[in-house]
């Protein structure tokens, strides 16, 4: 199952709104939200290594090379929110009478900016052993609710309580 024209149009609003409440809570510009080192794929353009049959999404990790004048190499890290179509809709067609794609996608991109932001800032280690990765994805949960507290509302509050907590944390980045 893939996302239809639709739904990918309304996921990409969806990313809008939650770069907005991510940046809110961790006090950034709208210019340092954009900055952020980061693209959204969906299940169509994964590579084989980025599918994941555990979660809903999770980020792979990358480092650009890019050959600067005057013989400079220059390295960065991005992010790639790798998205599991089949895993997301599953979830809102097992659960269509409640469930809404739009707020389940809203907790899943917050989620997902939350490590972006926090990684690339150097606020977590995206390379941690386990019981320190268990501990961020605790923490990124905590956080993530907390950004979603201003546009909480029935729908949000059933995501959060039929989703969040349901998948293996370990899995969430790889």
């Amino acid at each position: 199952m893939y996302f239809s024209p639709l739904q990918m149009s309304k996921i990409k609003g969806v990313f809008g709104q939650a770069e907005q409440l991510a940046g809110r809570y961790f006090h950034l510009t709208e210019a340092q939200m954009r900055s952020q080192r980061y693209d959204l794929r969906t299940l169509a353009h994964l590579e084989a290594h980025e599918v994941d049959e555990k979660a809903f999404a999770h980020l792979c990790k990358y480092s650009i090379c890019k050959e600067e004048p005057v013989e400079k190499t220059k390295s960065y890290d991005f992010y790639r929110i790798c998205l599991q179509d089949n895993r997301i809709l599953n979830a809102v067609e097992r659960a269509h009478s409640f469930i809404r794609l739009e707020s389940l996608m809203l907790y899943i991109a917050v989620h997902e900016l939350v490590h972006v932001i926090r990684f690339g800032s150097g606020q977590a280690d995206f390379n941690a052993p386990g019981d320190e990765r268990l501990q961020e994805e605790e923490k990124v949960d905590k956080i993530t609710r907390s950004a979603l507290h201003p546009v909480a509302d029935k729908n949000m509050g059933l995501v959060l309580d039929c989703f969040s907590r349901k998948f293996d944390l370990l899995e969430s980045y790889s």
